[in-house]
């Protein structure tokens, strides 16, 4: 399982021959300017919430590709209207796909498209596939449901929200990592912008305090599992 980041929330995740796109707001993001959505491979788009900064490349990256999109209920509706294929979820739900499986799990956040339309509710991803299990957290605070997550899963690697102000912040990120019993953290949507900016080596200092490993991955940089 390879991911790799491409700045804010949205990841690239390939499993064998599948390509997943997460939360791809790119054109809208300066940091990843670097980075043409017109070369991004996509048989999967996974979306957790309905707010801008998640979605603003979805129906551009779907239709030249013909991603097959999950997501909530009301999202995939949202979506389907546009022309593009959705697979719709809802919390607790498990699907299996392709690739291997997706649980749609909880996230505490506020959900609605740019335009103020509502947009379900929040979610975050639990991923089985290729013998390696990985959470993506989406938009969220710290919550007590993680600890739902290790009693069926074994977690190979956590992807946490760490920016603070809109999403937990570092220290409720390693309190999210003992609830979810894995150690193994990359840390995503900070720094885009002012509200969200972190000082780097004060977040990997205190994952390293606690014996855990902070991953802060450069723009794209990619890790394999």
């Amino acid at each position: 399982m390879k991911i790799t980041c491409y700045g804010h929330a949205s990841l690239g995740i390939q499993i064998e021959d599948t390509h997943i796109l997460v939360d791809p707001f790119i054109t809208g993001n300066p940091i990843a300017s670097s980075i043409d959505i017109n070369t991004l491979k996509a048989d999967y788009i996974l979306i957790t919430h309905a707010h801008q900064d998640h979605i603003l490349d979805v129906e551009a990256i779907a239709k030249r590709t013909g991603a097959v999109l999950i997501s909530n209920f009301e999202i995939i509706s949202h979506f389907e209207k546009l022309g593009l294929e959705g697979h719709p979820m809802n919390h607790g739900g498990t699907w299996d796909f392709e690739f291997g499986s997706v649980k749609y799990v909880n996230a505490i956040h506020t959900s609605s498209f740019p335009d103020g339309s509502y947009g379900g509710q929040p979610g975050g991803f639990v991923i089985e596939g290729e013998h390696k299990n990985i959470y993506i957290a989406g938009d969220t605070a710290l919550t007590y449901d993680m600890k739902l997550i290790p009693l069926q899963t074994k977690l190979d690697l956590a992807i946490l929200p760490i920016g603070d102000n809109f999403t937990m912040g570092i220290d409720d990120a390693i309190i999210a990592s003992d609830f979810l019993a894995c150690d193994k953290v990359v840390g995503y949507h900070y720094d885009t912008f002012g509200y969200i900016e972190i000082d780097h080596e004060v977040a990997k200092k205190k994952f390293f305090e606690k014996d855990k490993d902070l991953m802060l991955l450069d723009i794209g940089e990619a890790i394999e599992l």
